[in-house]
């Protein structure tokens, strides 16, 4: 038996604004994280993200920053709601498509309702206007990140997740974006960021820059640095643009290393392929007690003078985690295995000890230089730590490049140089994670036999055997 409803006026718009007036509601909110084993609030389902514009203006003496972030993204399903992360800063408006949009937060997720549902496949646009006092968080290795205020200014850097401190994004690696940032400070006072900076202005007490990074980035190497910098501009001799910005008073100790950027990216080119990026350089500040350099895209970080390994170190990230970027924290040993590696043909290359005899000795545990790295090396497989705070451990450096270089002793030097480029050319500007790796090495070299190096080496716990 059916029965007949009467419907109020008002009861009756409410249906039809849920109903879609007629169409029936198709979304469904996106999901609050994408399960990262490390970080599992980390990254935003529903949504891949194609470009963050972002107009920022910061006043240090007040350390007050005011910001409006328009992120442009593709709807990977129907959505009646999605998530941004986003954590700190004051939420001012939400719009969607240029209507108001409701939201609410809890912890580091900002959850936005559109005022219609979005549709699988379509291009939207959500801007979020916020501003306040800018956080630093410490990670779960103690190691300090987000927005970090310095003597005269501030740095942001975002490795694993700071990068939510100072804009609203989908903040995970396996999202990548093109990015513009403005940012206004008082004259006399620099911004630098990633990519390249297309407009300086001044007007009224306040400069203006606008940077541009036209190749996709992961948000945690997006960097801002706000001070008082010794800048430098130049090109490699095949035209690459170089753009330094040095404290002051790191500027004498900082140059003699910074200025053999180009040397050290013709000697990369020759090991890992083509330079991935329109724009190389470096960043060095001065942040307290910052203790890490990071390879922010286009142009790292050091929080003092630089050795040239460590330039080495960072200049091979633009490769490997940079253009290739991790899956998921999980992959991190992809990251920095490669990268320690790559100081490791370094020396290799320039008159040093050769990698086999870096590795023999990190094995041993009898050389001075590796002594701390020998004591831990074998704490928990590169491809599986145990928790987030020992994602930066000794294992996924140290012995996640051991791991290459027991591939080139299986393969030789003339297979392993192929596989090395090709595996940079193969996910460039992509993500990989390690199953993608070890399947792309077996590939490379049919007929190999690799089970014991993955078994062993990669996900083995402890020490293994020496053949």
């Amino acid at each position: 038996m059916a029965r007949t409803v009467r419907l109020v006026p008002a009861l009756l718009a409410s249906v039809l604004t849920l109903a879609g007036c007629g169409g029936g509601v198709h979304g469904t909110p996106g999901g609050s994280g994408v399960r990262d084993p490390y970080f599992p609030k980390a990254g935003n389902g529903g949504y891949d993200v194609a470009h963050y514009a972002l107009r920022l203006t910061y006043a240090p003496d007040a350390h007050h920053l005011t910001g409006t972030a328009t992120v442009t993204a593709r709807a990977t399903q129907d959505l009646s709601a999605f998530n941004l992360d986003f954590e700190g800063l004051e939420v001012e408006r939400v719009t969607v498509g240029g209507e108001t949009a409701r939201w609410n937060r809890a912890g580091q997720e900002l959850t936005v309702r559109p005022h219609a549902d979005i549709d699988r496949d379509d291009t939207f646009h959500v801007t979020v206007r916020y501003s306040g006092a800018p956080e630093t968080v410490t990670d779960p290795d103690g190691s300090r990140e987000g927005w970090l205020r310095t003597a005269d200014g501030a740095l942001a850097l975002g490795e694993p997740t700071g990068s939510m401190t100072w804009f609203p994004g989908n903040h995970h690696p396996s999202d990548k974006a093109a990015y513009d940032v403005t940012v206004s400070v008082p004259q006399g006072l620099r911004a630098v960021s990633n990519g390249e900076l297309r407009s300086e202005r001044t007007a009224r007490g306040r400069t203006t820059y606008r940077w541009h990074t036209g190749e996709p980035m992961a948000s945690y190497l997006a960097t801002l640095a706000i001070g008082r910098f010794d800048i430098s501009h130049s090109r490699t001799p095949d035209g690459l643009p170089v753009y330094t910005a040095v404290d002051p008073a790191e500027a004498a100790a900082s140059r003699p290393v910074l200025g053999r950027i180009p040397e050290v990216l013709r000697w990369a080119e020759k090991r890992f392929g083509p330079y991935p990026f329109s724009s190389t350089g470096a960043i060095v500040d001065r942040a307290a007690d910052l203790g890490y350099a990071l390879e922010t895209q286009n142009r790292p970080v050091f929080p003092g003078a630089p050795d040239l390994t460590l330039l080495v170190h960072e200049l091979a990230h633009q490769w490997y985690g940079d253009s290739v970027s991790p899956k998921s924290w999980r992959d991190m040993w992809l990251n920095e295995g490669f990268a320690t590696y790559a100081e490791w043909l370094w020396e290799e290359d320039h008159g040093g000890k050769s990698a086999q005899e870096t590795f023999d000795a990190l094995y041993s545990g009898d050389s001075s230089d590796t002594e701390e790295a020998a004591e831990s090396v074998w704490a928990f497989p590169p491809a599986d730590p145990p928790s987030a705070a020992r994602i930066s451990e000794a294992p996924v450096y140290w012995r996640g490049a051991m791991v290459l270089q027991k591939v080139r002793q299986v393969v030789g030097d003339e297979k392993f140089w192929r596989i090395l480029k090709g595996w940079a050319a193969a996910y460039r500007h992509g993500n990989a994670d390690t199953a993608d790796f070890t399947a792309y090495v077996e590939k490379q070299a049919p007929g190999e036999d690799f089970e014991g190096i993955w078994e062993d080496w990669l996900y083995g716990e402890g020490k293994p055997e020496r053949p």
